[in-house]
């Protein structure tokens, strides 16, 4: 086992462990940790635990130090330099008339890189846009194409439900989705009512997936638009609540009823 602390760079970012040496770290603060792009500025999420040797990525590296007013400071002055960052390389997208649309731009901690980040249809020449960034900061300069999930990451927004995006607010990763879950969760199948602002099918789709999916196994539901037979007659199964493991049944009379699945039996194709 080893002790760890949790460190996030970003807002709903992914958590990294890190090593606290001696320390006395907690939760909520701020620190100065060598990463592989530099030393970086982050937040401590997860105060210190044991985690088994398979859960860490090797070599674990150390927290260097505490963030102090100072460096607090630098943070603020490096984010007012992305800004203007920002400005410049839209700037220079504009004049080399590149099919690229800028999303964010972050600087690592110590000025030792700039990273751009950029959405675009397909494979962007940017060569010579980097040298003009470079000849500007005098820095090393990164531009990296993200997806459109990363782009509604980063920059926010509120979905159909009326919240923030869940991917903005608390999802450090995202997991695959598939329609078959909308399918489990007797959701339309209509896109525009399964899909994310990113134009991808939503997150949450996958929260409750596990539960519907082992209760489908558990018991078999009626087939919506099948002949059933019931204890009060004959009908057709107009819809199926896989959460409550319920059916509603048009009887051929005109009635409609609720019933649970053990109770309906499908009639066979004749």
């Amino acid at each position: 086992m080893q002790t760890v602390v949790g460190v996030r760079f970003k807002k709903a970012g992914k958590i990294y462990y890190f090593d606290p040496g001696q320390m006395e770290l907690k939760a909520g603060e701020n620190v100065i940790v060598e990463t592989a792009r530099g030393l970086e500025h982050g937040q401590i999420v997860i105060g210190p635990r044991q985690v088994s040797e398979e859960d860490i990525v090797a070599p674990l590296k150390t927290v260097q130090r505490k963030a102090s007013p100072i460096d607090m400071d630098k943070v603020k002055e490096n984010t007012a330099k992305e800004e203007e960052a920002f400005r410049v390389c839209e700037q220079k997208i504009q004049a080399h008339n590149l099919p690229m649309k800028l999303i964010d731009v972050e600087y690592t901690f110590d000025v030792n890189k700039i990273i751009f980040y950029f959405t675009a249809e397909g494979r962007i020449d940017f060569r010579e846009l980097v040298k003009d960034l470079a000849a500007v900061f005098r820095t090393r300069i990164e531009l990296r194409q993200i997806g459109v999930r990363d782009e509604a990451k980063m920059m926010g927004g509120i979905g159909c439900c009326g919240r923030s995006l869940c991917c903005a607010t608390f999802l450090g990763d995202f997991e695959p989705v598939s329609i078959r879950m909308a399918k489990e969760q007797n959701l339309s199948l209509n896109p525009t009512k399964i899909s994310g602002i990113c134009g991808r099918l939503m997150c949450c789709l996958k929260y409750e997936s596990d539960y519907y999916g082992h209760s489908c196994k558990k018991v078999v539901a009626p087939t919506a638009g099948r002949k059933v037979i019931t204890v009060d007659g004959e009908g057709k199964v107009i819809s199926v609540s896989n959460n409550k493991k319920t059916a509603t049944i048009l009887l051929d009379d005109g009635k409609t009823l609720v019933v649970p699945w053990e109770e309906v039996v499908e009639k066979e194709d004749e």
